[in-house]
């Protein structure tokens, strides 16, 4: 049982490692009913640049929002095999942070993310959103590889 966990947030973007963390999640969820499953996206908005004024800017943000929708409501379905309560959130932001505030705003006792699998200089220099949330999460952080 997983007594210590009572909400876990799990980090989503339709990538293979965060279905992969999904999975992880549901199946430590099922280990006790009482336990919530939180799923986030985060997009992240784009910087307008000259070409992408007004209606071809607009109908991009209108494509993403369609995009996460779909993604929302695939999510959905999957989580109706679950016995615990879940709930789907999708917020607009820089990825590590608004992570990291969705954890704490929700007090989760539990992150579940995938990792992009950089390591070394690579992770130094380009950053990680798996490293931010663990160096900057209140409560553990599983990384799903």
């Amino acid at each position: 049982m997983l007594t210590d966990y009572s909400r876990i947030v799990v980090a989503y973007d339709h990538s293979e490692l965060s279905k992969k963390a999904l999975k992880m999640a549901m199946n430590l969820s099922k280990q006790d009913k009482q336990i919530e499953l939180l799923v986030v996206m985060v997009t992240q908005p784009e910087r307008p640049m000259v070409y992408s004024y007004g209606y071809a800017f607009e109908a991009y943000h209108e494509k993403q929002r369609e995009e996460v929708k779909a993604i929302r409501n695939e999510l959905e379905q999957e989580l109706e095999l679950l016995p615990n309560k879940t709930r789907t959130f999708a917020v607009e932001g820089n990825p590590g942070h608004m992570i990291v505030e969705f954890v704490k705003q929700n007090d989760a006792d539990l992150v579940v993310m995938g990792s992009r699998g950089l390591s070394g200089l690579k992770e130094l220099f380009l950053g990680s959103v798996s490293h931010y949330v663990v160096q900057k999460a209140h409560c553990p952080v599983f990384i799903v590889k």
